[in-house]
């Protein structure tokens, strides 16, 4: 069985759950915490290099970082494909996977060891001016872009691909940690965002992670649509 090295609300490990869901492969998640000291495996290095999650073993086989992982389970399983065909929309599905790397680096990882990470594990104060600028300067760019691109039922052709995944992933921890989707602003990356959380893989990982979103005491109002 595929194990998945990381925890399910983080937003890298939930976008590969979401595939493995997606394509119908049974899969195992092994928690590792890398904020947390002492928590991630003796051997976690050479399963993850960068150490970084998620990582996923298949046998003997092991692979780091998650848009490698979604590839190979692409391959692994090339029924219900989550990388669109022709030659342009493929590639516009990988330029935007990419770049829901700049949307984690510049606003959701930043937002959450402000905001959980610093006061909650490493008891360290909240930078509000942190906060203010992620909210008053990268938030507009990078939810501006995504709002132009979103203009068709997903991001790229007509299903949920990984780049629909991948964004809508950081969106959703982007939630949890209580900031907000500036619908209003942002109408058509919020349409998105309604219609991917109910796809039915999104939907069961979202249902899966329930737990562990209580133990942190997490927002979820949010999600009161995907689960209706």
């Amino acid at each position: 069985m595929l194990k998945i090295y990381g925890v399910p609300i983080s937003v890298h490990t939930r976008k590969v759950i979401v595939v493995a869901l997606a394509k119908d492969l049974p899969y195992e998640v092994v928690p590792v915490v890398p904020v947390v000291p002492d928590n991630p495996p003796p051997n976690w290095r050479q399963l993850s290099p960068t150490g970084k999650i998620p990582a996923l073993t298949d046998g003997d086989f092991t692979i780091a970082d998650s848009a490698a992982i979604c590839a190979y389970l692409e391959r692994l399983q090339p029924d219900q494909s989550v990388y669109p065909r022709p030659p342009r929309d493929y590639a516009l599905a990988l330029s935007l996977e990419q770049y829901a790397g700049t949307l984690f680096r510049d606003v959701v990882h930043p937002l959450f060891q402000e905001v959980f990470v610093h006061p909650k594990i490493r008891n360290l104060p909240t930078n509000q001016g942190q906060i203010d600028t992620v909210l008053g300067k990268a938030v507009p760019e990078t939810f501006g872009y995504l709002d132009g691109m979103a203009g068709g039922d997903f991001l790229v052709g007509g299903a949920m691909s990984v780049a629909d995944i991948a964004v809508v992933s950081n969106l959703i921890t982007y939630q949890y940690i209580g900031f907000d989707l500036y619908r209003a602003r942002f109408p058509r990356l919020a349409t998105l965002f309604d219609r991917v959380v109910r796809h039915p893989a999104m939907r069961e990982a979202l249902r899966r992670e329930q737990a562990v979103v209580d133990s942190m005491g997490l927002r979820k109002d949010f999600l009161s649509a995907a689960f209706a």
